[in-house]
């Protein structure tokens, strides 16, 4: 059969034929075409390449009929499905409901409970955990997995957030801030341990992670307060035995006696809502020692609106685990250090979640809401 490819066919089953990336299979078949269009005949081509001759008949046969698109695989029908869709559908319903819904002794469900539960139902024969947790994946569905959350209580949650986010877009009360006004978040880091490991802890080696013995005797613990400039991305911080308002007083004298904010127009301290600094009279006792403070307090329950613990994850992850310490002194100067280091090369945080999404947020939580409360309003059906 005699093939003769355009100028356009031989670029591209060059490509095909020579191509580092190229599949073996279509690397084959493409060699097999350019060998037949220079009038090799199938059993001479069979010899250079290797291959049966029916394989070489057959692709160029192929090509002579339909072309460089007739050199890729054909449809094939498949083995037959072995499940339905309304079998896959009910799987993933009951992935979507609790166990405990269910009557089952379970907190979560895992792929073998799932498929246990679909094969004693009588919803499935049987079924491998290996399929049920590819069906999960189609749709992103993790029923293993769960997060925590707390639902907004505050009264006020929308008015306090407000306040919180205008002082990162740098105004109060609807008025810019001067470039003498300052907005420090704070807040204290509790039980800061000294974990003293009962063997050396062993730095990562060539496929090796570092290890760190899992036995220790206790060093004590130390309180980590922090207070941090939106700003000027710096950190002041201090080691206290304990939390509480002495240690928290403590905190703001450091940094209120020190300059550009003894001598500021006002500085705005964001807190949340723990003991040290909680309500009116922690809002009058710092306008009393510092009369240019503003205490700002975050709704409760609310603490991720305080920059201050994006710092406090950093530290948590950089300097205080695995937790190798022999005692306090070393917690302490290792804090100090990374102070120091933080503010040498520290940029403001990159703050993004505004009150427009403050707003999106609510709205989506009544929506969730008003959704439960249809739920609970349904009388069940007998």
């Amino acid at each position: 059969m005699t093939v003769l490819p355009t100028a356009a066919e031989r670029h591209r089953l060059k490509k095909m034929a020579y191509g580092h990336k190229t599949p073996h299979q279509t690397r084959q078949r493409a060699t097999i075409v350019l060998l037949a269009a220079r009038g090799r005949a199938n059993a001479k081509i069979a010899v250079d390449t290797r291959l049966h001759v029916d394989t070489v008949r057959t692709w160029r046969g192929r090509f002579a009929h339909g072309g460089v698109p007739a050199l890729t695989d054909r449809r094939r029908s498949g083995r037959p499905a072995r499940f339905t869709p309304v079998q896959v559908a009910e799987a993933k319903a009951l992935a979507c409901q609790l166990p405990a819904e269910g009557g089952l002794p379970l907190s979560r469900w895992s792929c073998p409970e799932l498929a246990a539960e679909l094969t004693g139902r009588g919803i499935i024969d049987s079924i491998s955990a290996s399929i049920v947790r590819r069906w999960l994946r189609q749709d992103a569905l993790k029923p293993w997995q769960y997060r925590s959350w707390i639902f907004i209580r505050d009264p006020v949650f929308r008015t306090k957030a407000q306040r919180v986010l205008d002082l990162y877009a740098r105004t109060f009360d609807g008025v810019a801030l001067s470039t003498d006004e300052y907005v420090i978040s704070s807040d204290e880091k509790t039980s800061v341990q000294a974990r003293c490991r009962c063997h050396p802890t062993l730095a990562p080696g060539q496929a090796r992670a570092m290890r760190v013995n899992h036995e220790y005797g206790r060093g004590g613990a130390l309180a980590y307060l922090a207070a941090y400039d939106v700003r000027q991305a710096q950190v002041f911080g201090r080691c206290e035995a304990t939390t509480g308002i002495v240690p928290f007083m403590n905190l703001v004298e450091q940094v209120m006696s020190r300059e550009p904010y003894a001598s500021a127009k006002r500085v705005f301290w964001v807190v949340d809502n723990g003991s040290s600094h909680r309500g009116q009279k922690s809002i009058d006792r710092l306008a009393t020692r510092f009369p240019n403070t503003v205490l700002v307090h975050t709704p409760v329950h609310a603490s991720w609106l305080n920059q201050i613990e994006i710092f406090f994850s950093i530290v948590q992850r950089k300097v205080v685990q695995p937790n190798d310490f022999t005692n306090l002194a070393e917690v302490r100067d290792r804090l100090r250090r990374f102070e120091e280091r933080y503010n040498a090369t520290a940029q403001p945080f990159q703050w993004k979640f505004t009150t427009s999404d403050l707003d999106d947020l609510l709205a989506r939580l009544d929506r969730h809401t008003a959704d439960l409360h249809d739920q609970s309003s349904v009388a069940p059906t007998t």
